[in-house]
């Protein structure tokens, strides 16, 4: 009896099936379509398959394929009269130059071979205007027209007007009492317009880099001790009257606040509090820092994790003392929720390898989820220069223990091709022509190669920089070059030096860095002799002569008086003469060095420091082949900190270096330190130290080095109040002091112009036979007074390069110093 019941059941629900799908049939056979051209009847039917009559001319006005669908019933018929959207041929731009069309092709979604939509065009004339206010452009217009072609189709010209270029013509601070508005623009990417704008972007309206600034500026509060700071509002305004925006940003900066107490506290059992307490970088009665607080948090995470605890969580905790302005930090370390990664997804990476920004993150696919990890990596990302944003979010994974990270970039461009110009008092005009990628391939390599010619120097250089070998966050590096140098004012000869280096860079912390190198090249020294440069001419004259005088003292000399027509004539002194010493470097040199730089680095930026301290120690030692054999030290001491006023930078320099000789080598001159105003300004290149002063006839002697040097220098920079910072334009006075001494080189040449069997350790005096010129001997002055100056300077940051005029007074000096009171460098890229 059940199983009657069944089977009747079944045959009803089939039969019932059936009537339902002959009505939807038949509903849509009953469809009749007036009006299609391209699209087929079938097709239009197809979406009456149902009884809802209106759904059906819903969802077919929602295909986009028609601009009208109208619909009526007569009877059991159901009769559409449609109007087809015409199909787009080709989309086309007119009258960009400014962006390019490839551009506005990826922002549009207004396609070929797709229908033509009125609303979708409409849109997309908006989203081309605001590409062209993201450039700075917010004065285009842009206008489509139709163009009608055979069989319903048609093109799309979209018709821009880029108008004049509409940067930011201001930027306004309220609320700033600490720190001036100038010192505040300073901080921002982001400029204002000026007679440079020609040259430059960044006075280019963008809501992402304003943002970016903000962030730059709260981070500078807080760094500063001001951990209530608080950006109230920010708001750009386009003001047709200036043709520019106006950005205006409202901050509250609150008091400045000091640690008054700093603590760890671990409710980790294996980890105790008094473990993780020397990895605290900021202690108490310090002004509060924001960044400290930050790198302390790395530290114990770090620290934490190689405990085993790869979930521990460290939050640092301020607990703000109003009345008395101190803040109490306390470092709490928890075991986090154990939250795995489950991948890491990088995105918009056109160019970039993935294992390029892969490498930047400490954690991997894996491993436990560590938030303050992710954000040193998004840090490390930004700071590499390779694109044009970063940003790191995350998604849930496919189980509650585990989070997607995902990675979205945009690559922009890493190439450089630059013509660069420039003079100095020391080389003269200079130009340079160099290509450098610092992405090659979109693999984090730099390559360089440079080509520089000029008045006294020229040579070629090419680099290369593999970033990560064996895996691992060290540099290798290998450099080739070839540089020459002419004889100048300051020079007596000519120095020619070929070879390579190879180098390596090992981070040790976040602040030290170690990077040994090994180099090998050849010297080759050259004194020139001829009618423009006699340097040489004593012992070759060029006038057939006996060295060292004129047909007039020879007769002289023949009349039993031979000083009676010197003090009268020129001789082979008088018109130059290098210094034996200078002579005896002449030839080739093969030098082959092994060495390291030490370095610490805890600058706030690199390009135009305002705190923060930079030392270097740096060693070579030569004599790993080759003829040299010395070893080279020297080292290098810089801070940086605001005075007076937060305009005002503060530079406190000190420097010093020793050479020493080894396995009985004899220092050459172009081994030597040679200084000027390198060490102390107001003074000529190599116009400080040990002289060759044997050459009555020249006061200054020739400058022949030594082999120790210490100097300081004390230096405050400041705005030139008045004009826009986006000059570059900044004033600087300073105050030198320093000293170059001990030469170790020959002082006795008899032995090299062999009259060591007559005289043996006698010097022969000049103009004496059989020489009749130079003589056999250096007369050196080599004195250990310290040299000092104070002086004034402009610093230009051009568009064009970095230039520097310094005017210095010299307040003591040897007796044989050279000084130089005006010195101008600088370079250009255009």
């Amino acid at each position: 009896m059940i199983r009657g019941f069944l089977n009747r059941l079944a045959l009803a629900v089939v039969v019932a099936a059936g009537l339902a799908g002959s009505v939807s049939v038949a509903f849509a056979q009953n469809v009749v379509v007036h009006g299609n051209r391209r699209v087929d009847t079938d097709t239009i039917r197809s979406y009456f398959t149902g009884n809802d009559f209106d759904k059906g001319v819903e969802d077919l006005r929602k295909t986009g394929l028609f601009s009208s669908v109208r619909a009526r019933r007569d009877g059991g018929t159901i009769i559409l009269d449609v109007a087809e959207n015409n199909v787009i041929n080709r989309v086309a731009f007119e009258g960009n130059s400014k962006v390019k069309t490839e551009s506005l092709q990826a922002e549009i979604q207004t396609r070929s071979r797709g229908p033509f939509d009125p609303a979708i065009v409409d849109a997309d004339v908006q989203r081309i205007l605001e590409i062209y206010r993201r450039s700075g452009r917010a004065a285009a217009s842009v206008k489509y027209r139709i163009v009608d072609l055979p069989n319903g189709r048609i093109d799309v010209v979209f018709t821009i007007d880029e108008g004049a270029k509409t940067g930011i013509k201001e930027i306004r601070f309220i609320g700033n009492q600490v720190y001036s508005g100038y010192r505040l623009r300073g901080l921002m990417q982001t400029t204002e317009m000026n007679l440079l704008s020609f040259f430059k972007t960044s006075d280019v309206y963008d809501p992402d880099k304003i943002s970016a600034d903000l962030e730059l500026i709260r981070r500078f509060y807080l760094k500063n001790g001001y951990a209530d700071f608080r950006i109230v509002n920010s708001d750009a305004t386009y003001d047709p009257a200036q043709q520019g925006y106006i950005i205006t940003i409202s901050v509250d900066e609150g008091p400045q606040y000091r640690v008054g107490d700093v603590g760890v506290d671990s409710h980790l059992p294996d980890v105790p509090s008094e473990r993780l307490r020397p990895l605290v970088s900021i202690s108490a009665g310090d002004i509060y820092n924001g960044d400290a607080v930050e790198k302390t948090v790395e530290r114990l995470t770090k620290e934490v994790a190689k405990s085993g605890y790869a979930f521990s969580q460290v939050r640092p905790r301020g607990d703000r003392d109003v009345a008395t302005h101190t803040v109490r930090i306390a470092f709490v370390v928890d075991e986090g929720p154990r939250v795995y990664i489950e991948r890491i997804e990088v995105r918009g990476n056109t160019r970039t390898r993935d294992f390029v920004i892969r490498r930047e993150f400490e954690i991997g696919e894996g491993d436990a989820y560590n938030r303050v990890l992710i954000d040193r990596a998004e840090r490390r990302l930004n700071s590499l220069g390779y694109f044009k944003k970063v940003r790191i979010t995350n998604q849930p994974g496919s189980q509650a223990d585990r989070v997607i990270i995902i990675v979205d970039v945009e690559d922009q461009p890493t190439g450089s091709f630059s013509v660069s110009g420039g003079y100095s008092t020391t080389d003269g005009f200079l130009a340079e022509l160099s290509v450098s990628e610092s992405n090659f391939m979109g693999r984090g390599q730099f390559v360089r190669a440079a080509v520089t010619a000029g008045q006294h120097a020229r040579g070629v250089e090419l680099s290369f920089t593999e970033p990560y070998i064996f895996d691992q966050p060290i540099a290798a590096g290998v450099d080739v070059f070839a540089k020459q140098s002419d004889v100048s004012r300051y020079s007596y000869y000519k120095n020619t030096i070929v070879g390579g280096t190879l180098r390596f860079g090992l981070p040790v912390t976040d602040e030290i860095s170690f990077a040994p190198r090994y180099s090998l090249y050849n010297q080759y020294v050259s004194v020139p002799n001829d009618t423009k440069h006699p340097y040489n001419d004593c012992g070759n004259p060029i006038f057939g002569v006996t060295p060292g005088y004129t047909a007039f003292d020879l007769l002289a000399i023949a009349s039993g008086n031979p000083f009676g027509a010197r003090s009268l004539f020129f001789n082979c002194l008088t018109n130059g003469e290098a210094s034996l010493a200078i002579k005896e470097a002449q030839g080739s040199t093969l030098t082959s060095l092994a060495g390291y730089t030490l370095s610490y680095n805890s600058l706030d930026r690199i390009k135009e420091p305002t705190s923060g301290i930079y030392a270097e120690l740096k060693q070579d030692i030569a004599g790993l082949g080759g003829q040299s054999r010395f070893v080279r030290t020297t080292g290098e001491f810089r801070y940086y900190h605001d005075i007076v006023w937060d305009d005002i930078i503060g530079i406190a320099r000190l420097q010093g270096g020793i050479m020493q000789p080894i396995a009985g080598y004899q220092l050459r001159v172009t081994d030597n330190f040679n200084l000027g105003p390198g060490l102390v300004r107001g003074f000529a290149p190599g116009g400080i130290g040990p002289r060759d002063v044997s050459d009555f006839t020249n006061s200054q002697g020739n400058g022949i080095g030594g082999t120790k040097y210490l100097g300081g220098s004390l230096e405050a920079q400041f705005p030139i109040w008045g004009l826009p910072r986006e000059l570059g334009l900044k004033g600087a006075v300073f105050a030198d002091a320093g000293t170059l001494w001990d030469y170790r080189g020959r002082t006795n040449f008899n032995n090299v112009l062999g009259l060591t069997p007559i005289l043996g350790n006698t010097c022969l005096p000049p103009y004496t036979p059989p020489l009749y010129g130079q003589g056999s001997c250096i007369q050196l002055d080599d004195e250990k007074k310290i040299r000092s100056s104070v002086g004034a300077s402009i610093l230009w940051a051009s568009p064009l390069g970095p230039i520097r005029f310094d005017y210095a007074f010299v307040t003591s000096k040897a007796s044989h110093d050279v000084t130089q009171r005006f010195r101008f460098s600088g370079g250009s890229s255009f």
